[in-house]
């Protein structure tokens, strides 16, 4: 994937939001992410309009791990320090509920997540974002292409996000 992001890009946050600070409520978030999704599957359906949000998601991972984690060498070590960066910026509680290292089969959960926390019932999961954010990070931290799926949701009754991760090749 090409991917000309970069996390400069951003800009200075700090300095351009001297008053209001760098964070802001949830609640905008997914007005932001919930009125991009609804816009594209009016143009393209809902199927391509998830792909499209989960392609997104997986290149802000592979930037955001790029840019913030350091990738170390023990994979444990990589984990905690990936739940410490989620947790300090408010993305999300990751757990690692299983790891087969072997295969590079993962299940994750992330609990308070910016996605779905909160919502009421719906038919079906909603964190494809996640899905490739995941993703990208995973995929950035060990060279290989990972498949994720979410599992269980918020949405759907649970309360926390389950994740499946698996490299394809």
């Amino acid at each position: 994937m090409n991917q000309t992001l970069q996390w400069s890009d951003l800009g200075d946050i700090k300095t351009g939001r001297g008053n209001l600070g760098t964070e802001l409520p949830v609640e905008m978030y997914r007005l932001l992410q919930y009125t991009i999704m609804d816009e594209l599957t009016e143009r393209f359906g809902s199927e391509d309009a998830e792909q499209i949000l989960r392609s997104a998601g997986y290149r802000a991972g592979a930037v955001f791990s790029q840019s913030l984690l350091e990738k170390k060498e023990d994979f444990y070590d990589f984990v905690s320090e990936l739940q410490e960066k989620l947790k300090t910026m408010k993305i999300g509680i990751l757990r690692v509920e299983k790891a087969d290292l072997e295969k590079l089969e993962l299940v994750m959960t992330v609990s308070e997540d910016l996605d779905c926390s909160g919502l009421s019932l719906q038919d079906n999961t909603v964190c494809v974002y996640d899905e490739g954010f995941i993703a990208g990070i995973l995929d950035d931290y060990t060279g290989k292409t990972f498949d994720v799926k979410e599992v269980d949701c918020w949405a759907t009754g649970d309360r926390t996000c389950r994740f499946k991760a698996h490299a394809t090749n």
